[in-house]
């Protein structure tokens, strides 16, 4: 023979799945018409019937692992419910024997749902758990604060869960936005979905602050204020996600907008206030920090330029 077994047998798995060039293909064939041990070597690669039968048993093991602690899961979930579910007890049986009502019940008991939101809901949850999670948290503090508005006889509910929601936005927008099975069905609209989102909850809350004062002045002042840097976070978040170009520039052109924008803030704002308050209202300019805009530029600029030419030498390569 004119090639070792060996060397065949490391290119048998190769010739096997028809990977091999035509060179190889007529040496093993010439090999294999010689040598009867290769042969059968090649037989039983060919038997996929052992690797049909493991297959089927990882599957089935994985099965069995999911389901058991699927099954743990529950009874972990179950046990820790009834363990929230202690302290509603004693709160109603002490509730009902002092005569107070139900009041502080139902308080403690929609307290409650918010670790049940962070630890049952996960372990109860066999699909898109931090999804759930989420949803289920948010839901547990807007509750509470509704049920403590209600037995405080406040007017501050709409205030304190606009606020509450335009947080929770910013904090958990981006994972949900990521995750099953919101990232279906937004695919490459996460960044735009998850900054309309942080916007609109947050006019909400200028909204209902705006409600609770009973001054039709403030959202003048309000939009004075906060919509230069609403707008500004939408500038950055348009170069940052459609600007052609490498993260060094467009951590460049950011960087120089923000300097800009420090540098014309205030005679953004200024401005915006006095017009609102009388359109024939002359204002005097009032700019910012000259180092501070000369610092962003600069530095915009010269993150920019390197990001330029590592751009061009990757495309040259």
């Amino acid at each position: 023979m004119k090639y070792e077994c060996d060397m065949i047998a490391d290119l048998l798995p190769l010739y096997n799945d028809g990977a091999c060039s035509d060179s190889s293909i007529k040496v093993i064939e010439e090999h294999l018409a010689e040598c009867p041990k290769c042969s059968e070597m090649l037989t039983k690669l060919k038997d996929n019937h052992i690797d049909d039968e493991i297959i089927k048993e990882k599957e089935e093991v994985i099965e069995s692992q999911a389901k058991f602690f699927k099954r743990k899961s529950a009874v972990a979930g179950s046990i820790i419910a009834s363990v929230f579910a202690v302290p509603i007890l004693i709160c109603l049986i002490v509730d009902l024997c002092n005569g107070h009502g139900l009041s502080w019940f139902f308080i403690v008991l929609a307290a409650m749902f918010i670790p049940a939101s962070l630890i049952v809901v996960p372990l109860m949850m066999p699909k898109n758990k931090m999804f759930t999670t989420m949803i289920a948290f948010t839901g547990s503090v807007l509750l509470l604060l509704g049920v403590c508005a209600i037995y405080s006889r406040g007017d501050w509910y709409p205030v304190a869960a606009s606020s509450v929601l335009f947080g929770l936005t910013v904090l958990f927008a981006p994972f949900i936005a990521c995750r099953r099975p919101v990232n279906t069905y937004l695919k490459n609209f996460k960044g735009l979905t998850v900054m309309a989102a942080c916007t609109i909850t947050f006019c909400l809350m200028m909204l209902c602050i705006g409600i609770s004062l009973h001054d039709m002045s403030f959202y003048g002042r309000a939009f004075a204020i906060s919509g230069p840097f609403i707008a500004i976070a939408w500038i950055v978040f348009a170069i940052i996600r459609y600007m052609p170009g490498n993260g060094l520039m467009k951590a460049g052109v950011s960087v120089m907008v923000l300097g800009l924008f420090s540098f014309f803030i205030n005679l953004i704002i200024e401005g915006l206030i006095r017009i609102g308050n009388d359109p024939t209202a002359v204002y005097t300019y009032s700019n910012g920090s000259v180092p501070v805009m000369a610092v962003g530029v600069s530095v915009g600029a010269i993150l920019f330029i390197i990001g330029f030419f590592v751009r061009r030498a990757k495309m040259n390569k």
